[in-house]
């Protein structure tokens, strides 16, 4: 479990973070930008929340993938190193993809096929949702990247969770957007 007593321990003044192994790493090191970048993540699930108020199903859907964000992020923080752990580490797993995949298709059974791309838009709840998708995709872009480093190992379950994530908050940007009645579509070369 994690107990804070203190919250600043000053031990990061010289650019420096602690894995949960222990190793210190730079705040800049790829690994921390792409838990750095699933915090954010969160956060932008957390903002775009408060907007979803009346819409009790998918308000508990987004509150599930930000515990399972933390999970990723603990993930992330937690490198393998292929030596045996003291503990088991908290790793992302199949059945947690396995939901965001369900609950990808419980959205889109509302929706109509798309006719064209979606313009990010439409109300504040769909906005914020196409904000955090952004985001999410940088994130996955951070780990994909993480992958092609020497002696980085990022394991598939991640890698299809954020996958699915963004996904998941397209969707759900769509389902907030009147199930997709109110959806901006791009118009190729409208403004020509």
């Amino acid at each position: 479990m994690v107990k804070l007593n203190k919250i600043y321990t000053k031990t990061g003044d010289d650019g420096t973070t602690g894995l949960a192994t222990g190793p210190r790493r730079l705040k800049s090191d790829l690994r921390v930008e792409a838990y750095g970048t699933i915090d954010e993540t969160n956060s932008v699930i957390g903002l775009a929340r408060q907007y979803i108020s009346d819409m009790a199903d998918l308000d508990a859907m987004l509150m599930r993938i930000q515990n399972d964000l933390f999970d990723l992020g603990a993930d992330l923080a937690t490198p393998e190193t292929g030596e045996t752990m003291e503990y088991e580490p908290l790793r992302i797993v199949a059945a947690q993809v396995a939901r965001i995949e369900a609950e990808i298709d419980l959205l889109n059974a509302d929706l109509e096929p798309l006719r064209s791309f979606v313009l990010p838009g439409g109300g504040k709840a769909s906005a914020t949702l196409h904000v955090a998708r952004t985001v999410a995709r940088r994130a996955e872009r951070q780990m994909v990247e993480l992958t092609r480093q020497p002696d980085e190992i990022v394991s598939r379950e991640a890698l299809e969770y954020i996958n699915r994530l963004s996904d998941f908050l397209f969707v759900a940007a769509r389902w907030t957007n009147d199930k997709g009645r109110a959806d901006v579509l791009w118009v190729p070369g409208k403004n020509r």
